[in-house]
């Protein structure tokens, strides 16, 4: 940990940027899952897992994977899992070919129920992140998120294409 005297303190526009990253990363999550509670009747954290197994191979992905592609821990994934399970959404069962892992499967009324929330969340999306900018701002703002997020994320996990 650096010293104060070492600290590299932001400078003025990088403390302005920097609070707006931390307001955008405050209200950002809390406007989409307000959208898709109030469309879809279900969480950013439950939309998220869904179109993350819905994009996997045969729309099954490990819990382990699922964990770490959503950054959330196993405890609060099964919680998450749980429900979406009792609703039909999802299934768990063994990994065929490795039993110390357990599959999150996507069922049809899983496909369908985030299929049917996406265009509202899209909606959403575009209206807080992309509808303000022009295309060079929209290119400025991927090409700094992705450097960003090559920082922030490990390597190993894998990253979503596609909403």
């Amino acid at each position: 940990m650096a010293n104060r005297d070492e600290t590299r303190w932001l400078e003025p526009d990088e403390s302005s940027t920097w609070l707006s990253v931390w307001t955008m990363t405050v209200w950002l999550p809390s406007r989409l899952d307000a959208q898709l509670r109030r469309d879809a009747g279900m969480s950013l954290v439950e939309y998220h897992s869904l179109s993350q197994i819905s994009m996997a191979p045969d729309r099954t992905l490990r819990m382990s994977e699922l964990a770490a592609v959503t950054n959330m821990t196993l405890s609060h994934l099964s919680r998450v899992v749980s429900r979406m399970e009792k609703a039909g959404l999802v299934r768990r069962t063994p990994d065929p070919v490795d039993g110390r892992y357990t599959l999150a499967v996507l069922t049809d009324a899983g496909y369908d129920r985030v299929v049917a929330a996406a265009p509202g969340h899209v909606e959403a999306v575009r209206n807080y992140v992309f509808d303000g900018l022009d295309e060079e701002q929209k290119r400025a703002l991927g090409d700094s998120v992705a450097s960003i997020v090559e920082a922030l994320v490990p390597s190993r996990i894998g990253r979503a294409d596609r909403i």
